[in-house]
């Protein structure tokens, strides 16, 4: 638990550096006192439990698979932060495979009776717990089926104390808008609590089909409270209109929040399928419409805001890129190979495995920024100040300047679009008014298709 405790805060501020925005919607329920069972989906491996946890004033224990444990470094890593191993039969079938033996059933029961032993005993003492029911973690946005193991700790425990121990349920969705890209964002969205007691009759007539329905409550809960896809190609649609047209076709006048593009992005995906199924002609011009779009910005350099602010604070912004040039050099050069390795070591141990770069990327860079820290602050010392509150002041002004870094380069690279518009826009006015007319004709079939979709009859429940 020490460790849990000490470990929190660096993975707070690291979270709060990784991601651009990280919401939390009802951020209250995370703070239900008495015995919680978090039921969160997967999309993102060992980002997911540590996005939760951060949020959560009072710690959490976490399942995980056993193999996780099977290494003795690693063993003791996750038992110092408070994970219980749980044992899947996927991993016990691959694991016999491997060594040429059958697989024991009675042993796995047992190891995983073992392990909802001490989950009671945790919900007992009314404490928290995490686990993931989908069993398994993909890069999609998608929700897998749910096993019914965090229902029957959920019921297990209530039982053991006649159903008043006050144990909740609580679904906790979790959505990415870029899940692998450094400095995006993220949307933690909760659920209501599920009260266990109130399946106390039906775990009295039938515990399997008890845990059916409490499983299928979380189910429901999760599905309300992520953006879910079919199909891969019906998501980079929607994910392509959004990203492209998000504020165009966003009704409020100042969409701020995270929330206000989970919506979106759920309306969008209802509406793919919806034209897809019964106006494929529309989809698929809608499609053509917005490629053709998409490639003329591609080719001059261009993205769609680029095309509407061509002329917003040329002069301001210009004096402040040149004043903050500076800042900017020096903390990207003091920052560089610390910002960069993580990346290029994430994208090569796992060029197929997407859900685990996030993770990896935060993890490698937990390591090398104090590492470069103290490398350039002994160079520094050495060679340089011989002073160390000189030195001190140059480890400050690390973090505060690679920070600022970032910032001034999203800002240089859109400027930089902006003048690339302008200057299309003064040398080829016709190509310019062409781009321009190619996204009055694609907002155009927007809304139309918007007015068509919201007029049609509600799909059945």
């Amino acid at each position: 638990m020490l460790a849990y405790h000490i470990m929190k805060p660096i993975v707070q501020a690291s979270l709060r550096v990784f991601f651009r925005r990280a919401e939390v919607r009802h951020r209250k329920r995370l703070a239900l006192p008495g015995p919680l069972l978090l039921a969160v989906n997967h999309p993102n491996t060992l980002m997911d439990p540590l996005l939760v946890a951060a949020h959560m004033p009072r710690p959490a224990a976490f399942l995980a698979k056993s193999t996780f444990f099977k290494n003795p470094v690693s063993k003791v890593l996750f038992e110092s932060v408070n994970c219980l191993p749980i044992y899947r039969r996927q991993d016990a079938e691959a694991a016999a495979a491997a060594s040429g033996r059958a697989l024991n059933a009675a042993e796995l029961h047992a190891q995983n009776e073992a392990a909802f032993g001490k989950c009671y005993d945790y919900l007992e003492r009314g404490r928290a717990i995490m686990i993931f029911p989908e069993g398994i973690s993909l890069n999609e946005r998608k929700l897998r089926p749910l096993k019914t193991g965090a229902a029957r700790i959920a019921l297990g425990a209530e039982a053991r104390h006649g159903f008043r121990l006050g144990l909740h349920v609580l679904p906790v969705g979790i959505n990415y808008f870029d899940p692998t890209r450094f400095r995006s964002d993220v949307l933690l969205n909760v659920a209501p609590p599920i009260r266990v007691a109130d399946y106390a009759a039906a775990y009295a007539a039938d515990p399997d089909a008890a845990a059916d329905a409490l499983t299928a409550a979380i189910r429901q809960a999760l599905e309300r409270r992520l953006v879910i896809s079919r199909d891969a190609a019906g998501d980079a649609l929607g994910q392509q209109i959004e990203r492209t047209f998000g504020d165009h076709l966003n009704p409020d006048d100042d969409p701020d929040t995270l929330y206000d593009n989970f919506q979106l992005g759920r309306t969008l995906l209802q509406a793919v399928a919806y034209f897809e199924q019964h106006d494929p002609a529309r989809f698929a011009a809608v499609r053509t419409q917005l490629a053709d779009y998409l490639g003329a910005l591609h080719r001059h350099g261009l993205d769609d805001a680029a095309l509407d602010e061509q002329r917003r604070g040329r002069l301001a912004g210009l004096v402040n890129l040149a004043l903050g040039l500076p800042v900017w050099l020096y903390g990207a050069l003091n920052n560089y190979l610390p910002y960069r390795l993580p990346a290029v070591v994430a994208t090569r141990i796992t060029p197929t495995e997407p859900e685990f770069r996030a993770a990896v990327m935060m993890g490698v860079g937990l390591v090398l920024f104090p590492l470069f820290y103290g490398l350039q602050a002994a160079a520094v010392q050495h060679w340089l100040t011989h002073r160390w509150w000189l030195t001190a002041l140059y480890v400050l002004s690390l973090p505060i300047s690679g920070f600022y870094a970032l910032g001034y380069g999203a800002e240089l690279a859109a400027r930089l679009r902006r003048l690339r518009a302008l200057r299309l826009f003064r040398q080829a006015p016709a190509v310019g008014a062409g781009l321009l007319a190619q996204r009055a004709a694609i907002v155009a079939a927007l809304e139309a298709a918007r007015v068509r979709y919201l007029g049609a009859p509600a799909p059945p429940a």
